[in-house]
């Protein structure tokens, strides 16, 4: 147990000694932790450009203007009754978006017409169109409603009864609380991987060949890392930022070693195939954007082809990902993410294997 506890600090140490090391396995995880939220601290974007094409230009669809003028999700640049110079100014990225009001939108309304009004949404930004989509129905529903009612004595004409959203688990629809539970469990895995694989391939540049408890020492010495990561973001940052968590407490502290422990066995592989500690970098760094895109987050495995979703769900990475999604915000119960913690666990075990008889029989070449 001595030489266990010689080994277990000797890593610490020589963690603190390589700076890459350090600034990748722990200063990483506290930047990420603030500099992610940051920049989606917004939530949800507000005053986004649009143009409006007033072709009437009537009280009704001064009411209109009037409303959308109210609502914070745009912001109106200009207001003309040309739609093809409405149309220059959104291929200019000048505006978001149109809100199309023709010239005969009064007399439909008399006569019980159900069209007129047009929204023509830049596509390039799918969330910028989501939120001007909202804002101006949300606008022109209550501007209608309105002059509808003053018609009522000539026209049968109703707006259908709305549709009410209540998001269940990210109760603001915010993009912040989306995409940070989503990451930050990459964050752990993308940051073990390329610290371990860093400091282990420098070792083997060295012709290290770790005695068994030397290989126990650096293996849960990282692990206490990972853990407290793993803990530090899913406990504070989720509550600074008032991200949903704490769903199920207890199966996020039962979970949180096993994840953490496969992506330490399989640094521990993956860095036995590196001839260089910079190599690690070369490699693992530019891996981060495919496994986010492959776990299933950034779009559905219904709609990926059949193949790509197979080779995203061996992948630990989206294994934890998921369950850690289902864990702090939507607290499902344990049970249910029981398989991906044993998919996990024998994933792991079996990285672990061989990454100790490569360390230990298959010395780098020189």
């Amino acid at each position: 147990m001595k030489a266990f506890f010689k080994y277990y600090f000797q890593t610490f140490k020589d963690v603190a000694k390589s700076e890459p090391i350090l600034a990748t396995l722990i200063l990483s995880i506290f930047f990420y932790s603030f500099f992610y939220p940051t920049a989606y601290k917004a939530q949800i974007p507000e005053g986004l450009p649009i143009v409006i094409v007033d072709e009437e230009q009537s009280v009704t669809t001064a009411k209109i203007i009037d409303a959308v003028y109210l609502s914070p999700n745009v912001h109106v640049t200009t207001i003309t009754g040309n739609f093809a110079e409405a149309k220059q100014l959104v291929q200019e990225e000048k505006a978001e978006g149109i809100l199309f009001l023709p010239d005969n939108l009064s007399n439909s309304l008399r006569r019980g017409e159900i069209g007129g009004v047009g929204f023509y949404l830049s596509a390039a930004n799918l969330l910028a169109s989501k939120q001007i989509g909202v804002g101006l129905a949300a606008s022109i529903e209550a501007a209608l409603k309105e002059q509808i009612a003053q018609l009522g004595h000539i026209t049968e004409f109703s707006i259908t009864i709305p549709v009410h959203q209540i998001p269940l688990y990210n109760t603001l629809s915010g993009y912040g609380s989306y995409v940070f539970p989503s990451i930050s469990s990459l964050i752990i895995h993308q940051t073990i991987i390329l610290g371990l694989g860093m400091l282990i391939a420098g070792y083997r540049e060295k012709k290290w060949i770790p005695k068994t408890v030397e290989f126990w020492g650096v293996f849960f010495a990282i692990f206490t890392i990972g853990c407290l990561g793993s803990l530090y973001l899913f406990g504070f940052t989720f509550w600074y930022y008032d991200y949903p968590h704490g769903g199920n407490f207890w199966g996020m502290i039962l979970a949180v070693p096993i994840f953490v422990g496969c992506i330490v066995s399989l640094a521990m592989l993956l860095a036995t195939f590196m001839d260089s500690a910079e190599r690690v970098g070369h490699v693992i760094v530019s891996t981060s954007v495919p496994l986010f895109l492959l776990s299933g987050i950034a779009w559905p495995f219904e709609a990926m082809p059949s193949w790509i979703k197979w080779i995203g769900q061996v992948l630990p990475s989206t294994n934890g990902m998921q369950m850690f999604i289902q864990l702090n915000q939507m607290g499902v119960p344990t049970n249910l993410v029981i398989p991906k913690l044993i998919y996990l666990f024998a994933f792991g075990l079996i990285c672990l294997i061989l990454a100790f008889y490569r360390l230990r029989f298959k010395p780098i070449s020189s």
